[in-house]
């Protein structure tokens, strides 16, 4: 496994790391997802990432447990802040009361005493600027969080917080986590520039767009897959989309590489990505994302896949 730089900041991540959307808690039995974690973590991969609202906290509960057989310095550990927790008209959202509140619930399903990242889940157009980064700037003066994120912020709101943050001299984001894949690109334009210019580190979600780039769906969508249970992401695999799997996976032929490890190499490429975030609802498939990592693509295949995507 080789391991990067979180943006401009000294801590080293993998770059493979392990999500838990639509696994833990929930859609994955549990004895796989324990199963998974280990394998991650023998592995190599030092990056595990969830979120308060992922089954309800129960995607943390067993992240959490599962890491406590682990030395704490060993692991970085990210959680997430935002959406809705409850019916209250205060349960959601990125004012200084919810923030407070769901990272010590957090942090109590964790089974920590502090985070490694704290991402803003989504923008809050209801509060503050001020008010948000003011709160996390405490929870990191406390201890509790170590470093500040985004999720799907835009390259205004991002520029509009850092400086705030100089304003106030108060700590700075210097991770986002946006959805990025050979299908999804529109962090190339201004966010990835933006973040090489202020040391803000990408650690990107879906980069297998749901599993359609590991061909899986060339054929047909299988019955036990996400895809079958989720009409959002059944939606989403397209007969042009698969038709470019289909050309993408004859050049991971040519490096007696997969398709998958074709495109986490291609997300890898970025130097401002800090680490691809891959889901597993078995090992195998950990076994399998943990390969991308250092390998390397020539200006040639580079040309061929700019060519089948366009």
């Amino acid at each position: 496994m080789k391991y990067r730089r979180l943006g401009g900041t000294g801590l080293k991540v993998s770059e493979i790391s392990l999500g838990s959307w639509l696994t833990y808690g929930g859609y994955v039995e549990r004895d796989n997802a324990v199963k998974a974690i280990e394998t991650a973590y023998d592995l190599g991969v030092n990056f595990f990432d969830t979120a308060n609202v992922y089954e309800k906290g129960a995607a943390e509960k067993v992240l959490g447990e599962t890491l406590r057989n682990y030395p704490r310095e060993s692991y970085v550990l990210a959680t997430k802040v935002f959406g809705e927790m409850g019916t209250g008209p205060n349960d959601r959202g990125l004012s200084r009361k919810h923030i407070t509140e769901q990272c010590h619930a957090s942090l109590q399903r964790l089974g920590v005493e502090y985070v490694d990242i704290m991402y803003c889940h989504r923008f809050d157009t209801e509060t503050p600027i001020e008010e948000t980064l003011r709160a996390l700037d405490d929870l990191v003066r406390q201890g509790k969080v170590y470093y500040v994120g985004v999720s799907e912020w835009t390259a205004a709101q991002m520029t509009d917080a850092l400086a705030v943050a100089d304003r106030y001299l108060l700590d700075h984001i210097v991770v986002n986590q946006p959805i990025y894949n050979m299908f999804e690109r529109y962090i190339e334009k201004e966010i990835i520039p933006l973040g090489e210019r202020r040391g803000i580190g990408q650690v990107v979600f879906s980069p297998l767009a749901q599993g359609l780039l590991t061909g899986k769906y060339n054929a047909d969508i299988p019955e036990d897959s996400r895809a079958a249970k989720l009409d959002r992401l059944k939606k989403a695999i397209t007969e042009e989309k698969i038709e470019k799997v289909r050309q993408l996976s004859g050049v991971a032929a040519e490096l007696n590489i997969t398709v998958g490890n074709l495109a986490l190499a291609w997300i890898l490429r970025q130097p401002n990505v800090s680490s691809a975030l891959v889901g597993a609802s078995r090992p195998q498939q950990v076994e399998e994302n943990v390969k991308a990592s250092g390998i390397e693509l020539s200006e040639d295949i580079l040309k061929k896949i700019e060519e089948i995507l366009n």
